[in-house]
């Protein structure tokens, strides 16, 4: 049986450790891998294949990024709705997803809940003619639009401003505007909240403790269940920490050290 193909999005320096290591986690599982991107991807692993972002989104002028972290994220969860909705069959996956079994979505569905409210976008499959993905594509056009999901304090300041005649971009409004609370927001407005898994199948280890990542490698797979098959290695924080307090290169015994030396992948 061929497994589905798993696309990504890359916008950046040459890929680090954690991207390295997750993208070869899924070419070593089996799946067809595509990383799109505008200018190429320098040091990808063997067997990854390379397309233009163009072919989804064109290539904008300016990359909307958030303003506070420089995150490319708005533009990446526009791109992977717009990517779903045409490509029937394909899984989304974040760069720092990292594939401990095969994915295998049900009736073309395949995401997970962070919390009992909350489903992730990190990892994500839809049939094309979802309603939910339709709805995020018309949301995601208006760049000014505000976010019925965000803070009551945050909808209160952004409507304030464009009543003022000043309306907040998305690349100034808290981070997520465009992730995961908007995914959540439409996916129970259509119905399709139900199709969640649990939070341990694709993030076992919440947000909060990804410190876990830099401890003993057991307190990582304590939280694993038979049925997960991901790893989240939440990207941005999990980089900084590894060059900021371990020059790079994950401490012996951790998890990281454990699945580089797996995949012979090196920091």
């Amino acid at each position: 049986m061929s497994l589905p193909t798993i696309a990504m999005f890359w916008d950046g320096p040459p890929l680090g450790f954690i991207e390295r290591l997750c993208t070869k986690s899924f070419v070593d599982a089996g799946h067809p891998v595509v990383m799109f991107s505008y200018d190429g991807v320098q040091d990808l692993p063997d067997g990854i294949e390379q397309a233009p972002a163009s072919d989804i989104l064109p290539d904008p002028k300016s990359i909307v990024r958030h303003e506070r972290t420089g995150s490319p994220a708005p533009h990446a969860d526009k791109f992977r709705y717009h990517l779903l909705a045409r490509n029937d069959g394909l899984i989304w996956s974040d760069t720092d997803a990292y594939c401990l079994k095969p994915f295998l979505p049900e009736n073309g569905y395949f995401f997970g809940r962070e919390n009992d409210k909350v489903v992730a976008n990190g990892v994500m499959a839809l049939p094309a003619a979802s309603p939910t993905l339709k709805a995020l594509i018309e949301f995601c056009e208006d760049e000014y639009a505000i976010p019925p999901w965000m803070m009551p304090r945050h909808i209160q300041t952004m409507t304030e401003r464009a009543e003022a005649g000043d309306p907040m971009h998305v690349s100034e409004m808290p981070w997520g505007a465009w992730g995961p609370k908007a995914f959540s927001h439409f996916l129970h407005k259509h119905d399709e909240f139900r199709h969640a898994l649990d939070p341990h199948v694709l993030y076992p280890v919440p947000f909060e403790d990804r410190r876990l990542y830099f401890r003993e490698a057991w307190k990582t797979w304590k939280r694993v269940q038979d049925d997960t098959v991901s790893i989240h290695f939440y990207g941005r924080r999990v980089r900084e920490r590894l060059w900021n307090r371990f020059n790079g290169t994950p401490p012996e015994d951790s998890v990281l050290a454990e699945l580089a030396a797996r995949h012979g992948v090196t920091p």
